[in-house]
């Protein structure tokens, strides 16, 4: 087997996890789940995103959760359009993630505009942010499957990636958005993208909608690929994207890769405790298989 001797692991639960949470969640709560976070050993994670509070109630403290946050290990912050950028140039985080989805109709309803739209608007900004020393993240939203269009063709997923590496980005966020990718799947594309493009960080995001994300990560692993999104607790779900349940839980990544002698400098017991801490705050029950098998073992313990 083709199996790296460490993975990095980039945390989205703050952001991604929560974005779509029904529940409002405090901000001192977040801040102590961040916190959690980074005391496991996590050193790179999406803290919120600037966008509209009309849309996205929840990411409405993102000034604080900046403010409070920022510390020596690598910090995004998403931002989907011109305002949103502006947004974190006022601030002290010098990384920063734009999304854009493969898929036409997917981008129209996330942002209302076409991918070319996207792709226009967002050029001239990434060669800006790179001239100011930003690190640029790029989340290619949609890279598998649509829920409106169906299965995505590799080619156009390559095309969009590689116009991005063109203008300079420094990693690109290859997304299963609607949980639909096979290890297959998973395999081809991303052996495709680091063939093609072996100058940018290349990074996976998988949705576990269908169960198949822990399988899907194995199989990029296989095709080289040592960069992975994933979610404490198995928090998510994209608005725009029916049918998308959480992303790929941290502790169930962790726990994998750890068996198989794979370093990622997580400490297991210390995200769980941050697991514990944002719980009693989200609408929806923990399901990561890691954290039940926990929470199992420690009831049968107390008994």
């Amino acid at each position: 087997m083709n199996l790296p001797e460490k993975v990095t692991l980039i945390e989205v639960g703050p952001r991604d996890g929560l974005q779509n949470e029904s529940n409002q969640v405090p901000t001192e709560a977040k801040i102590s789940f961040i916190k959690s976070l980074k005391k496991a050993g996590i050193q790179e994670m999406e803290l919120t995103s600037f966008v509209s509070p009309k849309w996205v109630p929840q990411m409405k403290d993102a000034s604080e959760i900046i403010e409070n946050c920022l510390d020596e290990t690598r910090n995004y912050v998403l931002a989907p359009n011109r305002k949103g950028v502006d947004r974190v140039m006022e601030t002290e985080c010098k990384n920063i993630a734009l999304f854009v989805g493969v898929s036409e109709t997917f981008n129209k309803k996330n942002i209302n505009k076409t991918t070319k739209e996207s792709l226009e608007e967002l050029i001239p900004i990434i060669k800006e942010l790179k001239e100011n020393g930003f690190f640029v993240r790029t989340c290619i939203s949609t890279a598998f499957y649509c829920p409106y269009e169906g299965k995505v063709d590799p080619k156009n997923v390559l095309d969009l990636c590689r116009e991005f590496v063109e203008s300079g980005v420094d990693e690109l966020s290859v997304a299963d958005t609607i949980g639909m990718a096979n290890p297959k799947d998973s395999y081809n594309l991303f052996s495709l993208l680091k063939k093609e493009l072996p100058s940018v960080l290349l990074t996976a995001h998988f949705h576990d909608t269908r169960g198949m994300a822990l399988a899907n990560i194995f199989a990029c692993l296989q095709a080289g690929v040592t960069r992975f999104d994933s979610s404490a607790g198995g928090l998510g779900g994209c608005p725009f994207a029916p049918g998308a349940t959480g992303n790929v839980a941290t502790e169930d990544v962790v726990y994998m890769l750890h068996q198989m002698g794979i370093q990622t400098g997580i400490n297991l017991d210390q995200l769980l405790e941050a697991v514990d801490g944002i719980k009693e705050y989200v609408s929806r029950p923990i399901e990561s298989k890691y954290y039940r098998v926990s929470q199992s073992r420690e009831k049968q313990n107390t008994k």
